[in-house]
C-alpha cells in the first residue's frame, strides 16, 4: 500500500507525493470536496489564481474546501505521471505510469478557467507554456 502526503513542490507551492512506489493503471483515489452545481463553481472561481475545481456534466466538486482531499495539491504537467477519469458521477485519479517513491504526482489539468493565460511551470520537455 502506498501513503500520499503533500510537500513543497518544485513545480508550484505545495504538490502531492507519495512515500512508495506505485505500478501505472493504478487508482490512486477520488475527490471528496464539496459537490456544486456548475454555477457556483464559476462564481467560486472567479478572479482567483489557484484553483481547485474539476468540473463534471452538470455539477463540480471542489475540493479547495474544508471537506476537500489531498488531490487539491496535485500539480500540473503537460507530461504527467497520473490522469483523472470522470465516470458515473465520481473523479478518480490514476496513474499513467509507474511513479517512484517519493515522486510528486501530477495530471494534465486540461482545459483550465485561465483560458491560456497562465504561465505553466511544469518544466517538462512537452511543456505546452500555458494554461
Amino acid at each position: 500500500m502506498f501513503m500520499l502526503r503533500k510537500g513543497k513542490s518544485a513545480i508550484d507551492g505545495t504538490g502531492l507525493f507519495t512515500d512508495a512506489p506505485i505500478p501505472a493503471r493504478t487508482k490512486l483515489g477520488e475527490c471528496t470536496g464539496e459537490r456544486i452545481s456548475l454555477r457556483e463553481a464559476r462564481r467560486r472561481v472567479k478572479n482567483l489564481k489557484k484553483i481547485a475545481i474539476v468540473e463534471m456534466t452538470t455539477e463540480a466538486i471542489d475540493e479547495s474546501g474544508p471537506g476537500g482531499g489531498v488531490f487539491r495539491y496535485i500539480n500540473h504537467s503537460c507530461d504527467s505521471n497520473s490522469y483523472i477519469r470522470i465516470a458515473y458521477n465520481r473523479v478518480e485519479f490514476y496513474t499513467r505510469r509507474a511513479i517512484r517513491a517519493g515522486e510528486e504526482l501530477t495530471c494534465d489539468y486540461g482545459a483550465t478557467q485561465h483560458n491560456g493565460t497562465l504561465p505553466c511551470r511544469c518544466q517538462s520537455q512537452k511543456c505546452r507554456k500555458f494554461l
